[in-house]
This record gives structure tokens, C-alpha cells and sequence, in this order.
């Protein structure tokens, strides 16, 4: 049965993906993310700089524990909810540690149309568990929920096999 607004939603934590997908997830979206308490004070002064210097936003500087704060209450995009989700992820990572941080955006990362999660996105666009995801497959998964319908790989196949090759060199 779908979760309220018929989204399809299946729990998902790190046990349930295999080592590869979360090295891959941390290497593309947190690469600090074992070493900050929720917040990375090195990427946020990057992502300054950069706007600063370029007069626009260039890169973000959004922890994973920055996005689960924001799937969790999603706001609209301004520096006021960039600074609410900072606390927030600092309130995550004290009350539900890196593994609980995981389990949210695991359970749910957009993956296009109504799926949210890694493990409903890995049963419609593979037909499998996430545990049995090859790294080709996971970096997809990864990838999507940078931008979830631009990337379905039913309705944007050559722009998600670009996002996946991205993400795999």
C-alpha cells in the first residue's frame, strides 16, 4: 500500500544496500560525511566562496545529514531554510547517529514519479532488492535524486546513463 499521497515509500538502512552503494553515496554527495557532526564547515565556507565570487549559487554545501533534515520537512529553497536545516542536522546526528541519518535519506531519496527511496527505486527500475544492486545500478540510484524526473530512466534514459556514468569515473 502507497504512503499518504500515493507515494510508494519502503524503509530502507544501510544493512539493506550493499557496501558500494554507500561509498558511492558518500563520495558524490558528503565526502566528510564519518568526520562532521552534521554539518561540514569546509564545504559551506566553499559554497560561499564560490557565490561570492561568482555572484551566484555554483555548488551547494549540503551535508546528507543537510539533505534528511530537508526530506523530512521539506521548505522552500533561501538561506533561512539552508540555516533550519543545518540545525536540523545537527539534531539528527546527536539523537539518531550516521546510521540513522543513512536510514532517512535511504528510505527517502526521490527516485522519480512516486517512488521514494532506495528500495523502492531499486524494485521498479530493477526489479530487485537493493542488496543485490551491481555498482552501475547503485550509482544511478545515487544519482537520481539530484534531479528525480529529469533523471527516470523510463522517461530520460540517455540523461540517467550520463548522470551514472558521472558518477562512476
Amino acid at each position: 500500500m502507497p504512503a499518504p499521497g500515493g507515494v510508494w515509500r519502503l524503509e530502507t538502512r544501510a544493512e539493506d544496500v550493499p557496501p558500494h552503494f554507500i561509498d558511492l553515496l558518500i563520495a558524490a554527495e558528503d565526502a566528510r560525511f564519518r568526520w562532521h557532526p552534521g554539518v561540514d564547515p569546509l564545504a559551506i565556507g566553499r559554497a560561499a566562496f564560490q557565490w561570492v565570487r561568482a555572484g551566484r549559487v555554483v555548488s551547494g554545501g549540503s551535508t546528507l545529514s543537510m539533505q534528511a533534515a530537508r526530506l523530512l520537512e521539506p521548505r522552500p529553497r533561501s538561506l533561512r531554510a539552508k540555516l533550519i536545516e543545518a540545525f536540523r542536522a545537527l539534531q539528527l546526528e546527536a539523537r539518531h547517529g550516521k546510521q540513522g541519518v543513512l536510514r532517512i535519506w535511504l528510505t527517502l531519496a526521490p527516485m522519480g514519479g512516486n517512488l521514494e527511496g532506495v528500495r523502492a527505486g531499486s524494485l521498479a527500475w530493477f526489479g530487485q532488492e537493493p542488496r543485490y544492486l551491481d555498482p552501475a545500478q547503485s550509482a544511478l540510484l545515487v544519482a537520481i535524486p539530484r534531479r528525480p524526473e529529469a533523471l527516470r530512466p523510463d522517461r530520460h534514459p540517455q540523461a540517467a546513463e550520463v548522470a551514472r556514468a558521472r558518477l562512476l569515473q
